[in-house]
Parts: C-alpha cells; structure tokens; sequence
C-alpha cells in the first residue's frame, strides 16, 4: 500500500495530452508520457466470474478465441488445433474430433484472437462461449478485460488435450468451481487485483510465468468469503485443495490485470508504446498504441531452452500463447533483476538477472513506481515497450515462456528466456511513418 500511494503521488505529476487542439504537433516524450500515464493509473479489479458469451465484447456463439494474433485453421500447429478440438467437444457442437475438425476446417467456426475481443489465454488455451471468465474492470477508465480460469495441471486444453479427461476438467471448472469463485467474490464486493500484484512483486513473483505468491494472496483474501457463500462443504474442500496444489492459478488473472491497463493506453494517435505482444505457434505479433488493433507479425524463430529430464528440442512445439501481455506491463522478464529465481532456474546468474532488467530500461518509455523493485532501490519496473527504441538499439524484448509439447495434451517440457525477431517492431514503425 506504502508503494501503491507513492506512484499515485509520482502520477499525480505527470503532464496529460489529451485536451489538446487535434491539428496541435505533440511531441512524441508527451505521448509517451501520456500512454504512460494510463497504463500506470489503471486499477484492475476482478469484478465477477461470467459466461463468455455474455461477458466478451462481440462474442458470438459460433466463435472461438484463440491466442496471438491471427491465425487460419490450416495455418495453425497440432497443439492449438487440439484446444479447439476440445473446445468443440466441450460446447457439444461436435461429437467426435473427425467431426470438430470438419467443423473448424470448413470455416463453419469463427476462430478470433483473444486480443482483439478485450480478453488474453495462456498456452494452447482457447475461449468458447459456454466457458466461464474472470471479469476485471480497470475501474479508472471504465474498460474490460477477461480471462478463463485456470484448468489445473495435467492433459489439460491448456496444452492442446481434447480427450473425456480433459473435457471432464473443463465441465467441472464450469460447474464446481465457477459458481462457488463466483459466489465468493460478489460476497468480498470485488477484489483489487493490484494491490495483490503489488505485494506479490514485493514477495519475489514476476507475475510471468510465476505466481506463486499472488496465488497464495488470492487464496488467503478469497477463502473466508468461500467458506461462508458454499454451503457444500465437501466441494469447498475440493477447491480448496485445488488452489492449494496449483501455484500458477493467478497467471490468468495477472494476464487479465495487465491486458486491461494495456488496453487503456490503446488509440493513442502517434504513440508508440506496444499495447500487447503475443504468439500463436507460427507467428509472433504486435499491437502499438497509436495503430489501434492492426497486428504486425513475423514467423517464430528457434529458441534455446532448458528442458525437462527425459526432453529436449525435438519434443517443442513452437511457442503458443498470450504470455508476453506481461513483459508489454512491464512485468516478467522485465523484472528479474528483483525476481531473479526463474533465471536461476534456468542455469543463469543474478547478475545476468540485474542486466536483463537493466537492458529493458533502454527499450521502455518510462517506469511503473506501483511496482517498486527492492533490488532496485525501489526502482519502478521498466514500462512502455517504445517500438522505435526496439528498432534503434535492435533489442527486442526479452519473454519469458514455457515451452509446450508438440504433441496436443504433452504438458510442459521446458522453460526459455526468449527474444521475438525485430522484424514486427520495423513493420510497426514504417506503418507510423
């Protein structure tokens, strides 16, 4: 809360733009500092757990929201196909995968970027209408953001599963645990997701690829509000449970949390701060504030990863999913120099930690104070990916993602700290002249 009031005071200061004559020349430092501005005031507050067809703007429910940017069917590798398989499956509008196939392949499914619809998925995880979202409101500018819940570990849709297992799993995140997070968090009135953020940075999360403090807060502030709103004490045990041995439960919503202050800083003619980043197993994309919703895409290049006994190269499928939404907030990657375990993890140095972070100042407008770094001095976290710093110092930024079997339904093999090619940020800057 003590760092919460700091950055109001710090934005307090800064300079708004947006009352000014349109034919007025703005400096692109007073863009910056404009698209800073919103993204730094943004409140993310998970609001209630909906359907996704009435919850998502333009959902419609012959439509599928997939990660990263746009992508055809036929395009698309075998482990995202799998979520949609299993999506179709789920929703009943097919019976067997021959037949959802068929469905996806004649284009009788709309397959949509998540992105483009106010809402993000990690991995090979998809959106159908029947699933149920976390709503976050990003309560100072009014705009929404969602996100699925988070299945568990496992042969999951998260990583392209489509068998009775898997689809056995989302039914019971649609009917156990849904209702009860539902129940819980319109008794707590809402939750502040940024205050939990907040303290999860204090307590060594990037907020990545690694939650497990944010989960643990989640848990903590929503327990007593779901054991006084379920009754059945047998599946408050099992949810419980289930929290309890899923660490990374609070990725979605962290995702959700920074696509909806991304989203804030979006329209801003001129700006060149990117607004989302993400990949969908052919292609990495960007969106940049002052280019609204086009995407500028180049195909994935190779990675260097660290894999899990028993894996290697050979195993991965090409990276999928909207992760890097939380290197576009600053986060991830772009705090290890004061969350340096995932680094650690991967056979790298503290130091090497405190120069990644360091390297990201260079490509970034400015820095977030609500997240105050301790390793830092209480340094706020590099924010504002600037595109034409990206181009100059040919730096893209670093992510980092998890790497996927390429076999639908194999789980997670590794982990990598990755950088995308350079070409969509040269696209995006061309396209601003």
């Amino acid at each position: 809360k003590t760092c919460y009031n700091r950055s109001i005071s710090l934005i307090g200061e800064m300079t708004s733009v947006s009352e000014r004559d349109p034919s007025t020349v703005i400096p692109i430092e007073e863009l910056h500092a404009q698209a800073l501005e919103r993204i730094v005031r943004s409140r993310p507050r998970l609001i209630s757990v909906g359907r996704a067809l009435e919850a998502i703007p333009r959902m419609r429910s012959n439509m599928i929201l997939h990660p990263g940017p746009p992508i055809s069917w036929e395009r698309m590798n075998g482990v995202l196909q799998g979520a949609i398989v299993g999506a179709l499956l789920y929703e009943g509008v097919a019976t067997t995968e021959a037949e959802a196939r068929d469905l996806a392949a004649q284009g009788r499914v709309a397959l949509e970027p998540c992105h483009d619809h106010g809402a993000v998925c990690p991995g090979a995880s998809v959106i159908s209408p029947s699933m149920p979202v976390c709503v976050i409101k990003n309560e100072p500018f009014d705009n929404l953001a969602c996100c699925t819940l988070s299945e568990g570990a496992g042969r999951v849709t998260r990583y392209g599963a489509y068998k009775a297992d898997a689809i056995d799993r989302l039914e019971w995140v649609e009917k156990s645990l849904a209702p009860v997070l539902r129940q819980a968090v319109a008794a707590a009135g809402g939750l502040d997701l940024a205050e939990l953020m907040v303290q999860a940075v204090q307590m060594g999360d990037t907020l990545g690829q690694h939650v497990k403090a944010a989960t643990a807060l989640l848990v903590r502030v929503l327990a007593p509000y779901m054991a006084r709103t379920c009754a059945n004490r047998e599946l408050l045990w099992q949810i419980l449970f289930f929290l309890d041995g899923h660490p990374a439960f609070f990725q979605n919503l962290a995702m959700a949390a920074a696509k909806a202050a991304l989203d804030a800083a979006r329209g801003i003619p001129g700006s060149r701060v990117v607004t989302a980043m993400a990949m969908n197993g052919t292609e990495f994309g960007i969106q940049v504030s002052g280019l609204g919703d086009a995407w500028f895409c180049a195909p994935l290049t190779p990675l260097q990863g660290v894999y899990l006994p028993g894996y290697g190269p050979l195993d991965a499928s090409p990276l999928i999913g909207d992760g890097p939404i939380m290197e576009s907030y600053g986060l991830g990657a772009f705090i290890l120099a004061s969350s340096p375990t995932p680094l650690l993890l991967m056979g790298g140095t503290a130091t090497q930690a405190h120069e990644i972070t360091s390297a990201m100042y260079n490509i970034s407008t400015g820095t977030n104070p609500f997240y105050a770094l301790p390793a830092l001095s209480l340094k706020g976290a590099p924010t504002g990916v600037d595109v034409a710093a990206v181009v100059d110092r040919r730096l893209t930024p670093y992510l980092h993602v998890e790497i996927l079997h390429k076999q639908p339904g194999g789980g997670v093999v590794g982990t990598a700290l990755w950088q995308p090619p350079l070409e969509p940020f040269e696209r995006a800057l061309a396209a601003m002249g």
